[in-house]
Formats: C-alpha cells, sequence, structure tokens
C-alpha cells in the first residue's frame, strides 16, 4: 500500500457506494481498490496517466475506469451521495467567505477607452505620407 491509496476505513466507506459489475464470469486480475488508487495517485501528482505505477495496474485499465466514471456520472454521483451524508451528520459547514482582495481584475478589464500612439494614428491615417 502506498502513502496516500485509501485506507482500509476509507475503502469500506467508498465500497457501497460503487457501481456493480455488470459482466459475471472470470474475476478481475485488477480490484477496483488498485484502479481507484491509480486515478487517486495520478490525480493527486499531475503525472502524465502513462507514468501511473503498475501497482495500481495497467495504465489504460486505469485510466479506461477514471473516464467511463466520468462520461457516465458516477463520479458526480458518488461526490453527492458523500456529501450528503457528511451534510446530515453535521461535518460540512456551508459558508462562503469571499475576499475582495483576491476577485480584483486587472486594470485591462476595466474598461476605460484605449489610447492611440499619436505616431501610429498619423502613420494610419496616411499623414506623414505613407
Amino acid at each position: 500500500m502506498g502513502r496516500g491509496d485509501l485506507t482500509n476505513g476509507q475503502w469500506a466507506r467508498l465500497e457501497p457506494l460503487l457501481p456493480q459489475g455488470i459482466k459475471p464470469g472470470r474475476p478481475q486480475v485488477w480490484t477496483r481498490r488498485q484502479l481507484i488508487d491509480g486515478i487517486r495517485w495520478r490525480t493527486r501528482t499531475g503525472a502524465p496517466w502513462r507514468d501511473v505505477p503498475e501497482r495500481y495496474g495497467p495504465w489504460d485499465r486505469v485510466y479506461d475506469l477514471f473516464r467511463r466514471w466520468q462520461r457516465d456520472g458516477t463520479w458526480a454521483e458518488i461526490l453527492t451521495r458523500l456529501q450528503a451524508e457528511a451534510d446530515v451528520k453535521g461535518l460540512i459547514t456551508w459558508d462562503v467567505n469571499v475576499d475582495a482582495t483576491v476577485c480584483r481584475a486587472h486594470q485591462h478589464a476595466a474598461g476605460a477607452a484605449k489610447r492611440c500612439l499619436y505616431g501610429f494614428r498619423q502613420a494610419v491615417a496616411g499623414v506623414d505620407g505613407w
């Protein structure tokens, strides 16, 4: 188990929220826990998918699970359910604090009139014989 991998307690909390597999048959070579730890490793480090360590499974299997669940909304559903349960327990504070010092626009975004350089304006107008 790597330093950033899911603990047994975290996995026990997450596992019931995961969708059930569709295909019966032979067991998977790579467990969902390994693949999810690979997804977490990649998102935590920001490394390319091809650099996911082999202990999490082949990088393309890790990416495939991530992308499938992203497309079908599984990740959003898991997040929503975890947030709802934490909110019921009073573990989330929904207060928002916005500080104006971090919301300032750049001076050029203020909409001031744009000034043209005098020489450039003359050249465009043909005053200098251009």
